[in-house]
Parts: structure tokens; C-alpha cells; sequence
């Protein structure tokens, strides 16, 4: 392997970690709140890629297109979180004090409708993503292309994950946010809107889910009702490697997992580019459970 090819899949293992890292985010946050893991975030993430296309369709005439990336990001972020909340409100709340397995049943049976009426709303055969930016090289030669989308995902979404950071260390409700996610009944007690505080947390994670589906629609310009359960599960592989429950973790396996999927691909074969994410995580879920930046918690029986 060359450096100039090392290179080129560093980049574009870059760009792709970090859709799985903003669809990891989304899912980590929800578990350490209320720690179960919504599947149906997965189908927020192809709803937002939907609602990109529509809205995208709607806004081909807003000049100039950096301007109307903007607006078709903000406006399917704003799609994803009404979404989100209405799950939350209809299928979560009510089993708020149920058994997990209770909880964890109707986050699979909520992500089967989305993902069937998707179908039927949207069709069943693929469609094609709309260009909002054009792809320019920005540096191509000696064996290395790197282009203005590949830049535009990483730079958003880093920029997203750095004002998450802030939200989560430096702001009241991201205190609220910390001190639920130890203990909500506790949290409770002490004056802290624990509804408010979960009802935000799904506004972050469906927010940041729509922001991936956007730059995933840049990236690979093909969705279908069942984008997102690929996406999804690696996604939720990433958010398990890096420790569930950990922002920082799930944006580091965000990363690692979208360079292992390049690299495998390169290595070994295309064949292999799906399961590599299922091998790390048997390997971690073998070495250490909590992940690589996770902590293991005390549960009392």
C-alpha cells in the first residue's frame, strides 16, 4: 500500500466515520439518559434523508447554494426533531416506569412502521439525492482526490459535535441532562424537569441525525426506505465501541469504524466492507464490554 493510497483512504474513511459518528451520537445519548437503546433512531435518520430530497426539490431556486445547503439542513433537522418527539411522546413516555424489555420491544416495533410506511409513502424503489452542492476537486493529483464535499462533511460535522460538547459541559440543561443520566429519579427530587430533559435529549439526537442524513445524501446520492438500517446498525456498533453512553466515545468510534470499513475494503475485499462492523463488535463486546471509553456502571438488585 502506497502512502499516497494510505492517504486517499484516510480521507475518505474520514468523511465516512463521521455520518456514523453524528448517527452515534444520537443513539448514545438517549441510552445514557434513559438507558435504552432506540432503534428507532435508525428510520429519523431516513426520514431526515427524505425530507432533505422534498425540501431540496422545494428550495432549487434559492441562490446561492451554499445558502440553500443551509436552509435544507436546518429545515431537515427541524423535520427530524417534530418526528422524534412525536415518537417520544406516543410510544416512549407512557413506558417510561415499564420493564426495559417493554421499552426495548416498542423502540423495534416503532422503527418496523417507520420503515413500512416510509415505503409506502415514499415508493419502494431507490431515489436519487439532488446535487445542492457541486462536487469540485479541491487537491487531485499523485494518486489523491480530495473534494469539496468530503471537506464539508467532516468540517460539519465536527462543528456539530463541538457545540454538542458545549451544550452537554457548559450549559444548565446539559447539566440537567448529566445529573438525569446518573439518576432520574434522584434528578427528580431535586427540582430538575426530567420530561424537559428527555424531550432534549431526543431534540439533540434527531437533530444530529438529520444533520448525517443531509451529508450522507451528498456523499452517496441513493436513498430508500431502508437506508437507515445499515446506517443504523453501524452506527450503533460505533456508539458500543466507543462506550455507550460516551459522547466523546461515540464519535471516536464513529471515526475508527468509517476508517476499519475504507481500509477493509481496500485490504481485503468490498465483500467484507458490511461485516468488519459486526467483527469489531464481537471483538469488544469479548475484550471489554463497556468500550473504549465507557465505564462500567453499578446497577443495585
Amino acid at each position: 500500500m502506497t502512502l499516497h493510497a494510505f492517504i486517499q483512504n484516510l480521507i475518505n474513511g474520514l468523511a465516512a466515520g463521521s455520518v456514523y459518528a453524528l448517527v452515534a451520537l444520537g443513539y448514545t445519548m438517549v441510552y445514557g439518559v434513559l438507558q435504552f437503546i432506540n432503534f428507532a433512531h435508525s428510520d429519523i435518520f431516513m426520514l431526515g434523508a427524505f425530507g432533505g430530497l422534498y425540501l431540496a426539490s422545494w428550495l432549487a431556486g434559492v441562490h446561492p447554494q451554499p445558502l440553500q445547503l443551509a436552509l435544507i439542513m436546518i429545515g431537515t433537522m427541524a423535520f427530524c426533531v417534530i418526528v422524534a418527539l412525536t415518537v417520544e411522546r406516543i410510544a416512549y413516555r407512557p413506558l417510561r416506569n415499564a420493564p426495559r424489555l417493554n421499552v426495548l420491544i416498542t423502540a423495534i416495533g416503532v422503527s418496523l412502521f417507520l420503515e413500512n410506511l416510509s415505503q409506502v409513502v415514499f415508493g419502494a424503489d431507490p431515489q436519487l439525492f439532488p446535487s445542492i452542492i457541486k462536487t469540485v476537486p479541491l487537491l487531485e493529483g499523485d494518486d489523491i482526490i480530495l473534494n469539496n464535499i468530503q471537506v464539508l462533511v467532516v468540517g460539519v460535522s465536527l462543528f456539530l459535535m463541538l457545540i454538542l460538547h458545549w451544550i452537554v459541559h457548559h450549559t444548565k440543561l446539559g447539566t440537567a441532562m448529566r445529573a438525569v443520566s446518573f439518576d432520574i429519579q434522584i434528578a427528580s427530587l431535586m427540582g430538575i424537569p426530567t420530561d424537559l430533559v428527555i424531550a432534549f435529549t431526543f431534540v439533540i439526537g434527531s437533530s444530529l441525525a438529520g444533520s448525517a442524513a443531509i451529508l450522507y445524501g451528498l456523499s452517496y446520492p441513493k436513498i430508500e426506505p431502508f437506508l437507515g438500517v445499515m446506517i443504523g446498525l453501524k452506527a450503533f456498533v460505533a456508539a458500543v465501541f466507543g462506550g455507550i453512553g460516551s459522547i466523546m466515545g461515540a464519535a471516536v468510534g464513529g471515526i475508527v469504524l468509517g476508517l476499519a470499513e475504507v481500509f477493509t475494503v481496500y485490504y481485503i475485499s468490498s465483500s467484507f466492507r458490511d461485516a468488519i462492523a459486526f467483527a469489531i463488535l464481537i471483538v469488544i463486546l469479548l475484550v471489554r464490554p463497556q468500550g473504549l471509553l465507557g465505564s462500567v456502571r453499578k446497577v443495585k438488585v
